[in-house]
């Protein structure tokens, strides 16, 4: 039971952190999209407590951000692009080691969510005569992989001080 409240307590954390730090934004994309710490939390938690716990975290964040002012056009984008593209980052918890594989499958998931948002949904974006796909993955990895790059830097900082906690 201890056990199950410390994961609860820390999956709400993981949440509002996450959301806190996509406030903080190091750099912004004109169509949506920044470069945030806001995985960072998230893929923690799920290299921490798994799959699962991490999926939830994630969706959890994912909609509260789209409550607090998430751009709309559809109801699948709203899905796409905040508590799936947020949820997948628990797939990180499927590849605990080393943990930069699970981080990076994690994020490689939302990458995609975004990348399908912006083929289905924002494909007028895309300058006359450029491959949607093409464009859609340029612009979304603009962002997702320094996101990225942050998110790892910072986790081997992190990652030998939690593993003194357990």
């Amino acid at each position: 039971m201890q056990n199950r409240t410390r994961m609860l307590v820390e999956g709400g954390l993981a949440a509002g952190l996450a959301i806190a730090l996509s406030y903080l934004r190091i750099f912004r994309m004109p169509q949506g999209g920044s470069v945030t710490l806001e995985n960072l939390p998230l893929l923690i938690y799920a290299l921490r407590w798994g799959f699962k716990g991490g999926f939830g975290a994630g969706v959890v964040a994912g909609l509260v951000q789209l409550i607090l002012g998430g751009y709309v056009v559809h109801p699948a984008q709203a899905l796409l692009d905040y508590p799936i593209a947020f949820g997948v980052l628990g797939f990180a918890g499927l590849v605990r080691k080393p943990i930069w594989a699970g981080m990076l499958l994690g994020t490689s998931l939302r990458l995609v969510a975004h990348i399908l948002s912006g083929v289905i949904f924002f494909a007028s974006y895309a300058p006359e005569g450029t491959n949607v796909w093409l464009y859609s993955t340029i612009y979304n990895g603009s962002y997702m992989v320094p996101n990225l790059a942050l998110s790892l830097i910072l986790a081997y900082l992190i990652w030998p001080r939690l593993k003194k906690v357990e």
